[in-house]
């Protein structure tokens, strides 16, 4: 390397400088491009689900003359949401970001493959974008098999054209991403903490990306065999799911949903992270049940393996089979119920201040239980077996999902946008996102529990009169929702290119002087192991 090599690498690349981010191994570069990428992919998404509230607003065919292109909306939101919003935003930026800060790691362990893992993800979204405008079934545009992508629907029956090959490609491509990601992590975490950072010391967020990094190992090969098999059974004359060739459709839900279920806390438990990060600083108190929080997120791994078949009780499994899954899916509920009471605990008693990040925190912490709750109604295969594939279930997971993992992504970013970017956001406009949000979310998905229990399907264009009332407040949240995300845009770009208010050293005042405070819980001198020189400098 020659000097003037060495001089530009002192003083570090400029940001207006593509290869900077073209070539990055820096792991806040790349945490910042997974962020930009996941709001990009946010929008998308949310203007999909956009197009199908003003749709469902009335009775009747309004905007859809194909009911198929619905369906086709319907695919998209799901599949972007779920695998280029949340998991960019969550495991991709926050953990990316600061992981190797709060472990005290120079950077994340395989820098380059880190910079792939980005990179892959862009090619596959443009994949799944392109499905959406090329032939699906004959004479339509577009995949239209739900974010499950359910064989026969995906089988060549279903989808003769090549818009469903596309999908299952950029399927493909993101599980590989995620995959690398989570072997950097696990390497990371185990290999590069700092000395004296045992695994009982580490902060809970990093505890959440290293469960959920074994989640998506574990899980993400299995789903890649499912498409794999799907994708053999289109081209190349297999019959895993044609039942006409002696295939079985129902082994695709199993294998999807050996995957779907874990990935539905690999979307919520760096949420849980950062919730307890959040909580502990502006309650100025350490969080309460360390251990019990981390081995929580260990043990809602483990049983979220276990449970798949409860999205699977009006298949026609038998009824023993049902009954353990109906048993283990409310076990899982006991140490999710660990992790609210925790937080309570936490802000019980602590001296608490209302700035916007514990708006979002507390949220969270109140339609995450929502969403616990109605999860638990429908653990029971016999109440099930009513509002299965209603909007009751719509509700449901958007009240953990919509509500919750958004709720935490907001959270976390407001919490550390000081620390991404140097800059503070605007207090007031922060607030007014998150009262517009709340109000919003809810006034969009609470009337959805009245549609399931009225029996409104999911995933249908068009509905009877008897569904318009809350069909119309559900449409209305949809767009207070919208408007308050314009406003999440319009702040920060206020905060980052207009005001740009120099941050403190520490933004968030008198609790959280230390850094102990700002990055791990507990603080060492909390612990219960004694650590003779923390003792003795607390003591003096």
């Amino acid at each position: 390397m020659d000097s003037t090599a060495h001089a530009a690498h002192d003083h570090g690349p400029s940001p207006y400088n593509i290869t900077r981010w073209l070539y990055s191994t820096n792991h806040k570069d790349i945490g910042t491009m997974y962020l930009v990428f996941a709001i990009v992919g946010g929008l998308i998404g949310g203007v999909l689900s956009l197009g199908m509230r003003l749709e469902l607003q009335e009775p009747g065919l309004q905007y859809f003359a194909n009911p198929h292109m619905f369906n086709v909306f319907v695919t998209g939101h799901g599949l972007i949401m779920v695998f280029f919003m949340v998991m960019p935003a969550m495991i991709g930026g926050f953990g990316n970001w600061f992981v190797p800060l709060m472990i005290g790691a120079p950077d994340m362990a395989f820098p380059r493959m880190n910079n792939v893992s980005f990179w892959l993800l862009p090619v596959s979204f443009s994949l799944l974008l392109l499905s959406m405008f090329v032939e699906g079934p004959p004479g339509a545009l577009g995949v239209g098999a739900g974010w499950t992508v359910y064989a026969p629907l995906s089988t060549k029956t279903g989808h003769p054209g090549p818009a469903m090959d596309f999908a299952i490609l950029s399927l493909h491509l993101a599980g590989a991403s995620s995959i690398l990601g989570a072997i950097n992590f696990i390497t990371t975490i185990f290999n590069m903490r700092a000395p004296g950072m045992t695994l009982h010391k580490m902060p809970l967020f990093v505890w959440s990306i290293l469960v959920t990094a074994f989640l998506l190992l574990l899980s993400l090969p299995v789903l890649a065999g499912a498409i794999t098999m799907l994708l053999t059974d289109r081209n190349f004359g297999t019959a895993f799911f044609e039942a006409k060739a002696g295939g079985d459709p129902l082994l695709y839900q199993h294998l999807f949903w050996f995957f779907g279920h874990p990935e539905v806390y690999i979307l919520i438990l760096p949420g849980f992270g950062m919730i307890s990060q959040v909580v502990s600083t502006f309650s100025k108190k350490p969080v309460f049940g360390y251990l019990g929080m981390a081995y929580a997120m260990v043990a809602i791994g483990l049983i979220g393996f276990i449970v798949w078949a409860h999205h699977m009780f009006t298949s026609g499994i038998g009824v023993d089979t049902q009954a353990y899954f109906v048993f283990a899916t409310m076990v899982i509920a006991v140490p999710t119920g660990i992790k609210i009471l925790s937080w309570i605990a936490t802000m019980w008693g602590g001296s608490i201040s209302f700035r916007t990040p514990m708006l979002w925190a507390m949220g969270f912490i109140f339609l995450f239980t929502v969403g616990g709750v109605t999860g638990v109604m429908l653990a029971n295969a016999g109440i099930d077996r009513s509002l299965h594939d209603t909007y009751y279930v719509v509700a449901h997971f958007h009240y953990v999902l919509s509500l919750g993992a958004v709720f935490a992504i907001f959270a976390g970013w407001y919490y550390w946008f000081p620390k991404m970017t140097g800059y503070m956001y605007n207090e007031a406009l922060g607030k007014l996102h998150f009262w517009l949000t709340f109000i919003g979310a809810n006034v969009l998905f609470f009337p959805q529990h009245f549609l399931g229990l009225s029996g409104m399907p999911r995933r249908i264009a068009d509905y009877p009169d008897g569904f318009a009332y809350w069909n119309w407040w559900s449409s209305l949240g949809s767009y207070i929702t919208a408007a308050a995300t314009l406003l999440f845009l319009a702040g920060m770009f206020y905060a980052y290119f207009i005001a740009r208010v120099r941050s403190l050293d520490n933004p968030w005042g008198a609790g959280a002087t230390t850094l102990e405070w700002k990055l791990s819980s507990p603080p060492a001198f909390h612990s219960y192991e004694k650590l003779p020189k923390f003792e003795e400098a607390a003591h003096h």
